[in-house]
């Protein structure tokens, strides 16, 4: 890197980066909603992990809230992008809501997997963090002791599987692609019989934006990812960048947060975006850049998504 403070930038925009099909549809079905039934609609949790696009919906007519409870009797209520567990449908029939699920498909189909393996008789091994919303949801699909949680590659290595019962496994489709093989190479090398998805469960987004940020962070000073802390996608982009070869990365949920000492050695610098973070933040943060520096920008390109994910028969013009 260059010791020297300069006065020249060159800014790498990293495609893909931002929405991705699944928080595309999220917040289509909020804003769908609102127009068929009007506000106020009440969200089960943040339908996205974004604070932005929160807010701008919240100015539509969307509530946010924890828990079914705190929804009003006959008012509509959407469930997040991340999906949650079985018991929130049916307190949402047993009340005679209306809802909606947000739930991504590619996170439905981790869903109906781990439904097949435990009609199966088969014990279920969820890869994924404790706590985020999505593990959440996966883990509430089946009975508590028809799935563990494997956190990291100790935990494969400790895993005691219960006696008499064939293992399959899942992930959270949101991981490091890198670490998530390393925790399944244990777990073959345990369990050579263990059953893997007939498709990866990692999703195309997470694993493209990681592929692009991996193929171009040797050659930057600095990378910048444009999310939020809850963002499980996007920590993960920081980590990747980081070991993939980048000189520094840092998670920012909009250009105030960035510190312009990173940014002062620094000659080339990536930006890229999680997968809930709307473009219109990249722009702020280029201009920004061209308020304090000589700016040149860059596209770089690793991969072009067309994926389209339909909304919900009943929200569709």
């Amino acid at each position: 890197m260059n010791e020297q403070m300069t006065n020249e930038k060159t800014l790498l925009l990293i495609a893909p980066r931002g929405f991705c099909a699944g928080v595309d549809r999220a917040i289509k079905i909020v804003e769908q909603a609102l127009i068929r039934h009007g506000a106020p609609v009440y969200v089960r949790h943040e339908i996205v992990h974004n604070q932005r696009v929160v807010a701008k919906l919240e100015e539509q007519g969307a509530v946010f809230v924890d828990e079914l409870d705190d929804v009003p009797a006959n008012a509509p209520v959407i469930f997040s992008a991340h999906g949650v567990p079985k018991s929130v449908p049916a307190e949402a029939k047993a009340r005679g809501l209306t809802y909606f699920d947000a739930t991504c498909p590619l996170v439905s189909k981790v869903h109906i997997e781990a439904e097949r393996h435990a009609q199966d008789n088969r014990h279920i091994l969820l890869i994924g963090h404790a706590g985020h919303p999505e593990v959440e949801g996966t883990m509430g699909q089946v009975a508590a002791g028809d799935i563990s949680l494997i956190e990291t590659i100790e935990d494969a290595e400790i895993f005691s599987p219960p006696s008499g019962r064939a293992l399959a496994y899942v992930t959270q489709t949101t991981l490091s692609v890198d670490d998530t093989a390393d925790i399944i190479a244990v777990l073959n090398k345990r369990f050579p019989n263990i059953i893997a998805p007939h498709k990866e469960d990692i999703c195309y987004a997470t694993t493209n934006r990681q592929s692009a940020v991996k193929s171009l962070a040797p050659s930057l000073d600095l990378l910048l990812v444009i999310g939020a802390k809850t963002s499980s996608n996007s920590l993960r982009l920081v980590e990747v960048g980081t070991r993939a070869g980048a000189n520094s990365a840092y998670l920012i949920h909009d250009a105030t947060a960035i510190d312009w000492q990173w940014i002062e050695k620094a000659e080339r610098i990536g930006i890229t975006a999680g997968a809930s973070a709307p473009e219109e933040i990249v722009q702020e943060v280029i201009n920004a850049f061209k308020e304090r520096y000589v700016v040149s920008v860059e596209e770089y390109i690793d991969a072009v998504e067309q994926v389209h994910f339909n909304l919900p028969r009943e929200l569709r013009d």
